[in-house]
């Protein structure tokens, strides 16, 4: 009983049990998580560089190049004939790199804080992202969030350890720092506020830190050029690059309304973040103690939090700012809050060994009162009865793949706007449709549209009307969305397109309540007078 009791006095304990919880959770998210549309186009998007062409150049995109490029490198982890073929792979994939950037929050917030506290800061962190169902399922989905956080923990892991040596490496980790910002900027555009911040924090620390603000101001710059560099220089890759902007404020306009409910969505996705939160300001009243242990932490908790607020404004401030899109920058508060966290509580093995195991009830009870449970459980209700599904999403698109497979299985091409059924049936799309439901762009001149690779109705109609394909498959989203405005397509026009495609299409299969918010999908063969 006395070693029992040892253990559980102990620091590993909370981990065992937090290890446990996050593989847990881990698996839940990836293979009971929703579909998310996102998902299909950012692995096509990877797939297409793999094969040679450059986004912006031969496919519209409307995020950085980076992470592309990236997971061009690992698409044969998802690829025909991987064992995790398909989505699964490319979630494998994506929730790595998630608790990569974990692991560095883990071992940026022990370096931020005194010796005797760096356990309970570092566990703290550990806890409230990689024990949190809403994170874990955010960074397992292949968007952008996993592999942008990444950078920016790498960023802030490096400037820290580069202001500390005063020897040649130091300014080498700075460099490094700038460009691992850099290509976080280059995989999600909105955190390249973080560079500037960071830099001219360094700047106004001249007098102590000397050129570190040069340094990691050329590490910054040489990222960036090899982001953005090859696309700038080249006249068509530079419209098509600009054009995405103007894609991302085509929206218009602000909604409050919109702004409210992103942050309570966002508050309840990391609940425990803010308990701890909460904690530790209702207890570091009462001391006037900095919680960094040196000039170098205090600049980079500074560095951390500005670089927080100034991300989370610019995409509040969208209209129509989704609670996930904080997600990439959700590990800085998680350092800054639980080196808070850690210096909040009073002295002694035993108060920290408590402390984690609040910060780990915290997580693991929010994360099981998460409302994603049972979004991802069940259809919703109707009238009394909770309609359950039978099998969870990403089996059910593994099933409609096989499906596929069968009615067509000498094809290497899919007409559809569902980019998830392209990655797991292992085929193209016609050209035009690499942003799936995003890739319709009404507002724009067909000499425009075909210069930047998107499509009008035009060029949408000439595509479903020749029937390209052996099956098209079309759901909710086909047809349905009018970008980058993203208003719904008028019903009569996209009534017009169903009617071009009966004309070289039968129905073949129908699967009700198919992939994201649960749409009927229609699969269709091409008829045989069409080939």
């Amino acid at each position: 009983m006395r070693r029992i009791a040892d253990f559980f006095a102990s620091f590993r304990a909370p981990w065992l049990f937090a290890v446990g919880a996050a593989a847990c959770m881990a698996v839940i998210a990836v293979w009971w998580g929703g579909l998310n549309q996102d998902e299909g186009w950012y692995l096509y998007a990877a797939q297409l560089v793999r094969g040679g062409k450059l986004p912006y150049r031969d496919f519209f995109f409307t995020q950085g190049p980076a992470m592309p490029f990236v997971y061009s490198v690992l698409a044969p982890l998802w690829g025909a004939g991987s064992p995790l073929h398909g989505l699964l792979g490319g979630r494998v994939v994506t929730i790595l790199f998630g608790f990569a950037a974990t692991a560095m929050a883990v071992a940026l917030v022990r370096r931020l804080v005194p010796d005797e506290r760096r356990s309970l800061a570092g566990f703290a962190v550990f806890a409230v992202l990689s024990c949190n169902l809403y994170h874990l399922y955010f960074t397992a989905i292949p968007k952008t969030y996993a592999l942008g956080s990444m950078f920016v923990m790498a960023g802030f892991l490096l400037m820290l350890c580069g202001l500390r040596i005063s020897s040649a490496t130091g300014p080498g980790l700075l460099f490094a720092a700038g460009m691992s910002l850099a290509f976080a900027s280059g995989t999600r555009i909105s955190l390249i506020l973080i560079l500037p911040v960071a830099g001219g924090l360094l700047l106004l620390c001249f007098r102590e830190f000397r050129w570190a603000f040069l340094w990691f101001g050329l590490g910054g710059a040489v990222g960036l050029f090899m982001t953005y560099g090859l696309f700038a220089l080249e006249p068509v890759s530079l419209r098509a690059l600009l054009a995405a902007q103007s894609y991302h404020a085509a929206r218009g306009g602000f909604d409050p309304v919109f702004a409210i409910g992103s942050v309570s969505r966002l508050l309840r996705g990391y609940a425990a973040l803010c308990v701890i939160g909460v904690a530790a300001m209702s207890l570091a009243r009462s001391t006037r103690q900095s919680v960094a242990v040196d000039s170098a932490a205090h600049l980079t908790m500074w560095a951390l939090s500005f670089g927080f607020l100034s991300v989370f404004l610019l995409q509040l401030s969208a209209p129509f700012p989704y609670d996930d899109y904080q997600v990439p920058v959700m590990g800085m508060l998680a350092v800054v809050a639980s080196a808070w966290f850690a210096k909040s509580r009073g002295s002694g093995a035993r108060v920290h060994v408590r402390s984690a195991w609040f910060a780990l009830l915290a997580a693991c009870g929010m994360s099981f009162t998460s409302p994603l449970l049972q979004e991802w459980a069940t259809y919703g209700q109707d009238r009394f009865w909770s309609q359950k599904k039978d099998k969870t999403e990403l089996a059910k698109l593994r099933e409609v793949a096989r499906e596929i497979e069968c009615l067509d299985p000498t094809g290497k091409m899919l007409l559809t706007q569902d980019l998830y059924l392209a990655i797991e049936t292992g085929r193209e799309v016609p050209p035009g449709l690499e942003m799936g439901p995003f890739c319709y762009f009404p507002d724009w001149s067909t000499d425009r549209a075909r210069e930047l690779h998107v499509l009008n109705r035009e060029l949408m109609e000439e595509l479903v009307s020749s029937a390209p394909c052996g099956i098209a498959a079309c759901s909710g989203y086909a047809f349905a969305i009018a970008a980058p405005s993203c208003r719904e397509t008028p019903f009569s026009e996209q009534k017009r397109y169903f009617e071009l495609l009966k004309k070289n299409y039968e129905l073949a299969d129908t699967e009700a309540k198919f992939g994201q918010n649960a749409t009927t999908l229609l699969v269709l063969a091409r008829r045989k007078e069409a080939k």
